[in-house]
């Protein structure tokens, strides 16, 4: 049977096996606490690795939590966000076309009967990718101008850890998806960010001095970005 220990409030399981190294992981949709120890490890200094991990063990479980609470049913009532603003969804079952609009407070999404959640899902997903499309380019011709540089192509994409990456020497650029529901100063933030790229490759000093300069409230918009974990 494994062994369980207490860090604080939290119960960590011990599994012993035939490796090296002490590893800890802790595991969705629960945030359980699993320690893999090899057999010959005392239980104190099992303990004291993992207590010295604690503050890490802590961050992990309110990050699991958090993502827990945030997976959609694609159900009626349910809180969704386009352009900075919330909404509440409206599903309606037609044997119809798929076709998603926002009325008054409600995004509606129009599916066809007996739509399970991957088919709404899929159907939102597209919607706001179509909205993407649409709102990023008159930003890009914006600050093409304005910076003097030339995009020569833009991606929409779904990114774990990124809002957007540029590769100067094809002067392609790449957005996540998850910006069509952040404010609109958020995604011209990114779209500065990304072309400034273009004439500074790296984040050195010379790039923080040109987005002081082109877009002076770029700090304040990173912070808000970095307030919402990317979900992708």
């Amino acid at each position: 049977m494994n062994k369980i220990i207490k860090l604080e409030d939290i119960e960590a399981e011990i599994v012993h096996k035939r490796i090296r190294n002490i590893y800890l992981r802790v595991l969705p949709p629960d945030g359980k606490v699993l320690i893999s120890a090899p057999f010959t490890t005392q239980n104190d200094v099992i303990y004291k690795f993992a207590y010295s991990k604690l503050k890490w063990i802590k961050k992990q479980i309110i990050r699991i939590n958090k993502n827990k609470h945030d997976l959609f049913q694609y159900i009626n009532l349910e809180t969704h966000y386009f352009r900075g603003r919330k909404y509440h969804l409206k599903v309606q079952e037609k044997n119809e076309s798929p076709v998603v609009q926002i009325i008054n407070n409600e995004i509606v999404l129009q599916v066809p009967d007996g739509a399970d959640i991957e088919t709404r899902r899929s159907i939102l997903q597209d919607w706001y990718h179509r909205q993407l499309e649409m709102i990023i380019p008159p930003l890009i011709n914006k600050w093409e101008s304005i910076l003097n540089v030339s995009v020569r192509r833009f991606s929409i994409r779904s990114m774990k850890t990124r809002w957007g990456s540029c590769t100067p020497k094809t002067r392609c650029i790449r957005f996540n998806l998850e910006l069509v529901k952040r404010a609109p100063e958020c995604l011209e933030y990114i779209v500065v960010h990304e072309l400034v790229h273009l004439l500074e490759a790296s984040h050195n000093s010379k790039f923080k001095s040109l987005m002081d300069r082109f877009y002076p409230k770029w700090k304040f918009y990173q912070k808000e970005l970095r307030s919402f974990p990317i979900k992708a």
